[in-house]
């Protein structure tokens, strides 16, 4: 067998235990009651408020792609804002929504951030950081604004204490050769 059939077989064989890997950690968040986390998003951000004063002001919990309201609304968070400004899913967030229908988002309540380190890939449609034995999605902007690649190693932001499937790029790792 050659080279790069042996290559090709060990690859394969990485993926399909990788891929194994996320069906059984699913399974287990499934069944320790882990598995719904956009309903404990909308849990956490019932507890919120919404006002109208000029406009109206809603707070909510951020799920990596949108803003969860405390009625269970979900509101759309630019992928640019939430790239550059670092956002990690459980962050409390105010939306301001003034009289002529423009959204003002502020973070202001960041919830408890670890980094972790891993390369970025794409399966399914979808970028993802591989890290802590875990494939975790990424907002293509954050891919884009810091021209990140496939195989690239990146530093990623995740929630400390909660089990998420969002994160935020924070950094490239720069590439050495040796």
């Amino acid at each position: 067998m050659a080279l790069t059939d042996k290559l090709a077989l060990l690859k394969e064989m990485l993926d399909s235990a990788e891929s194994n890997l996320r069906s059984a950690r699913q399974i287990i968040s499934e069944l320790a009651g882990t598995g719904d986390l956009k309903g404990q998003y909308s849990k956490k951000a019932g507890s919120l408020k919404s006002t109208s004063e000029a406009g109206q002001i809603v707070e909510g919990v951020f799920d990596g792609q949108n803003m969860i309201g405390p009625d269970g609304k979900s509101y759309p968070v630019p992928a640019n804002y939430a790239s550059k400004s670092k956002l990690v899913a459980g962050d409390v967030l105010k939306l301001t929504i003034s009289d002529d229908g423009s959204f003002l988002y502020k973070q202001i309540g960041p919830v408890e951030r670890k980094r972790v380190v891993g390369p970025v890939v794409y399966e399914d449609g979808q970028y993802k950081v591989l890290a802590s034995g875990k494939a975790y999605k990424v907002l293509l902007a954050s891919v884009t604004y810091y021209r990140a690649e496939v195989g690239d190693n990146v530093t990623l932001i995740v929630p400390a204490l909660e089990d998420c499937e969002w994160g935020t790029i924070d950094n490239v790792l720069p590439k050495f050769e040796s």
